[in-house]
């Protein structure tokens, strides 16, 4: 593609020969003549000065560099874009594989790619131009909207209930059974001690959404788990029984959500942050990597730690931790000289 086409497809302001062939997209140090590269954070200025990329994606008011550059306010939104430009994705023509198994009562909208050996169960109903890769399984009286998307393995069980242009990566299960069982005080002899409480609920996914490889979100006893128009579901994430969470939020990789917790809209939970039960996590909040939340988090704050703190507060508390040594050490021999006196 040239360069001006690109540019023209961007938006972007081109300084630079509008001839030059773009091929691909890489990183600034690994480009090579003929891809595209960016830079959105500027600590890679000095890598930008010396990439071999033919382009690089800056902001407006970035410095001239050897390179020719796509000059727009988000550089990483238009790599984004330009990726899709760029990538030849695997085709996925509408067909229907011989081994697929789709029940008679099963509605299928047009356009539908299903692969082999995939499953759909009785009374589901799938929008217009689904595509369902090898061993997608999806469970009877399933609602999904239209443009779903599901990569091998991935499941979607009884009842759930799934909006427009849903992804589902590799090895997602949405509508898994809660977490829920009830101890009998006395349990009888040869009888489990713990009786298992029927998910009797369903998961719903909003318009847009996209849960990344081996995510669960959990059915709920009664009532639903939610997850909001937009959201954003990394690998490894665990959505709790009856949680909701809110529109265009971000759930980043291996965080876990109890039962019944409550996050906001724009939220970004980073790596590994567990958040208790019940909980409510006000609109906006960034909790930091491994934070742990034991309770509410009021709106529009940063919290990081355990217990999770105020994120100025908990910065101060490590760098006083790491002194805590040297502190004590000087009050044992303060402590030392004053006993001396005595």
């Amino acid at each position: 593609m040239k360069l001006s086409t690109l540019a023209a497809h961007l938006g972007a302001t081109l300084n630079g020969d509008p001839d030059l062939e773009i091929t691909s997209a890489a990183g600034l140090e690994d480009a090579q003549p003929g891809q595209l590269a960016f830079v959105a954070n500027p600590r890679y200025t000095p890598l930008a000065r010396t990439t071999q990329a033919s382009a690089v994606l800056v902001e407006p008011a970035f410095e001239p560099i050897a390179a020719a550059t796509l000059r727009i306010p988000n550089p990483y939104l238009a790599f984004a874009r330009a990726l899709e430009l760029l990538y030849k994705a695997p085709a996925y023509p509408p067909e229907i594989h011989p081994t697929a198994v789709i029940a008679p009562s099963a509605k299928i909208g047009p356009g539908a790619h299903i692969g082999a050996y995939a499953v759909v169960g009785e009374d589901v109903i799938i929008g217009p131009h689904a595509t369902l890769l090898p061993h997608v399984v999806i469970y009877p009286n399933a609602h999904i909207g239209s443009h779903f998307f599901a990569h091998a393995h991935a499941v979607v069980r009884e009842h759930c209930q799934l909006g427009d242009h849903v992804t589902l990566q590799n090895g997602v299960i949405i509508g898994c059974d809660g977490f829920g069982f009830a101890r009998h005080a006395e349990p009888k002899p040869g009888t489990p001690a713990w009786h298992k409480i029927l998910q009797t609920g369903r998961a719903v996914l909003g318009d847009h959404v996209e849960v990344q490889a081996n995510s669960t979100v959990d059915r709920a006893s009664i009532g639903e788990t939610r997850v909001s128009a937009g959201a954003k579901i990394d690998n490894l994430v665990q959505v709790g029984h009856g949680a909701s969470v809110g529109e265009d939020t971000l759930l980043c990789a291996q965080v876990g959500l109890a039962g019944s917790t409550h996050v906001g809209k724009n939220v970004i939970l980073a790596g590994q942050v567990g958040v208790a039960g019940h909980c409510t996590i006000g609109d906006g909040v960034i909790a930091t990597a491994q934070s742990g939340i034991p309770s509410d988090v009021a709106p529009g704050t940063t919290v990081s730690g355990y217990p999770a703190i105020d994120n100025r507060k908990w910065l101060r508390a490590v760098a006083i931790f790491n002194r805590l040594p040297d502190l004590v050490r000087d009050l044992r021999k303060k402590d030392s000289s004053s006993n001396n006196k005595e």
